[in-house]
């Protein structure tokens, strides 16, 4: 604290009222750091939130934002040094700007990942502009602290510590079970906007106002009235900046869009048709492609049929809630039950609702032989009890943190516990012509785990070359064929299998490590290998 902010201090304690006066001035300066330390954890947590959606790298999204800050708050506890002598109208001030750039700090790093492809430099400098305002804050307040009372340096700061972190497992509860579920992203960083303007201003016009000069108090009103406006119209104008940046990413109109608990959900659908008078329906998680309509029967048909050349009475599907790969299953006749563990509610309820995606999974769902379980595949294996004669693996690539679990030798070694005797397993690895390292880290897992595999691989436009590894318990690699009771198939057939076994030169076996959850090789090999695509 300057020697000027001292002064002012004494001054203003000398001059304080007697009785209980002070008392509720120092208590709505200790609830506006409350306030205030809630709104800057939530800026913090909604761009975590936003780069883990856009770009998947939760720890790594986590570790650029919290650094950044931090640092910047270091930064800003510094820069309000100077500003002290003025500290009530500087407070304003900052709070203003910080609650401006925080409550649109989400549409516009949307914008500039939709249409400038500039995401990671507006991240680190919104990131960091945010923290230099947060840091400011404590300073500041401080110095309006102590002039209501002058007390101990130790005393101000516990008490300043102590609303500033209470404050902020507010933010850190009502983001998540609050703000996402019921304003969304968008509208409830503006929310918070507005909420961190109106504590800042009414502080300082109520508790500290004979400290500012007329035109201040108008110059603090008019800049309030013009971010209110600013976050107002944002707010009412957010669902349409959201459809249209969400088909900035899009190849085809957007048919359908949510954001589920777990991620977003689009549908497109292409406007025109193919030469068989088809439209192209595609289907996305978090901006990443699960199928084509114009292709995904190559897909299926090399995932599903492999496995089901043997034992399939009872068969298990893990993830595929799409119910396109149950679609294939099904039409098995002799299979006599399905377990399907999709840990999104919300995949399913589209797949089972929607009418050009029901008619693609050809109402899947509906089968009374179809057990249904919303729950995380790794969970549910470590408590199953039921015994398998067909696994197939059908979830989302490992290149982020909460699905390379999914693809690690102990969640093999868990699915290898459910098998009944002679079972298979079939698993989609990825390509091994764009992402080699990821695939055979995948192959690499599985034998770790005790599997005995056979990898292939097919085109499938929409993805380009795409493998599969086709695993069992035994001593022999498992051979790559069609069951003799088959059903008809537009792709697939022996003579085409026999090409998927094949893998030329520049696909050839890659010697990589396996994945475990300690040591995530597939994530690490799986996100250096795809940034490049």
């Amino acid at each position: 604290m300057t020697s000027a902010g001292t002064s002012a201090g004494v001054e203003q304690a000398q001059e304080a009222p007697a009785g209980s006066r002070w008392r509720l001035r120092r208590a709505a300066v200790l609830a506006t750091v409350f306030v205030c330390a809630a709104c800057g954890l939530v800026y913090e947590l909604a761009l975590v939130a936003l780069g883990s959606y856009l770009i998947g790298d939760t720890v790594g999204q986590a570790s650029i934002v919290l650094g950044v800050m931090v640092f910047a708050m270091g930064v800003g506890a510094l820069a309000a040094k100077p500003l002290q002598p003025w500290a009530a109208a500087a407070f304003a001030a900052v709070e203003l700007a910080l609650a401006l750039l925080g409550g649109v700090s989400v549409l516009g790093l949307y914008a500039a990942f939709a249409w400038l492809d500039l995401y990671g430099p507006a991240l680190v400098i919104v990131a960091f502009v945010l923290g230099l305002l947060i840091g400011a804050e404590i300073p500041l307040l401080m110095v309006l602290l102590q002039q209501i009372r002058a007390q101990s340096a130790g005393s101000a700061v516990a008490d300043l510590f102590a609303a500033d972190y209470v404050g902020a497992l507010l933010g850190g509860l009502a983001f998540p079970f609050l703000l996402i579920p019921v304003f969304g992203q968008l509208k409830g960083a503006l929310v918070v906007g507005a909420v961190n303007a109106v504590a800042g201003l009414i502080l300082v016009l109520t508790v500290f106002r004979r400290q500012l000069a007329r035109r201040t108090r108008v110059a603090l009103t008019a800049g309030f009235v013009v971010v209110g406006l600013c976050l107002g119209y944002a707010y009412v104008t957010a669902e349409d900046f959201e459809l249209t940046a969400r088909q900035q990413l899009y190849r085809d109109p957007v048919v359908h869009a949510e954001r589920s608990v777990y991620q977003e959900i689009v549908l497109t659908r292409s406007i025109g048709r193919d030469a068989a008078g088809n439209e192209d329906l595609r289907l996305y998680l978090n901006g990443d492609l699960q199928f084509s309509s114009a292709d995904e029967y190559r897909y299926h048909e090399a995932l599903v049929h492999p496995v089901l050349n043997g034992g399939r009475s009872n068969v298990l599907i893990l993830g595929a809630g799409d119910g396109l790969a149950l679609r294939e299953v099904l039409r098995y006749p002799d299979v006599e039950s399905v377990t399907l563990v999709e840990l999104d509610p919300a995949v399913v309820l589209l797949a089972r609702t929607e009418p050009r995606l029901r008619e693609l999974n050809a109402g899947a769902f509906d089968d009374p032989r179809v057990r249904l379980v919303h729950t995380d595949a790794f969970g549910w294996l470590r408590d199953a009890a039921d015994r398998f004669d067909a696994v197939i693996v059908d979830l989302p690539d490992p290149d982020e943190t909460a699905t390379a679990k999914l693809y690690s030798v102990e969640f093999y070694t868990l699915v290898r516990a459910v098998l009944a005797d002679d079972a298979r397993v079939v698993v989609q690895s990825g390509s091994p012509y764009f992402a080699p390292r990821s695939y055979w880290s995948i192959e690499a897992s599985l034998r770790a785990a005790g599997f005995a595999t056979t990898p292939y691989h097919v085109d499938v436009p929409s993805f380009g070359d795409w493998g599969f590894l086709l695993a069992a318990t035994g001593p022999q690699a498992p051979p790559l064929g069609l069951s003799p009771q088959a059903p008809p198939r537009r792709f697939l057939d022996e003579a085409t299998l026999a090409q998927a076994a094949t893998f030329p030169p520049d696909r050839a076996r890659v010697e990589v490590s396996a994945s475990t959850l300690m040591s995530p090789k597939v994530l690490e090999y799986a996100r250096g290998e795809w940034r490049g695509y």
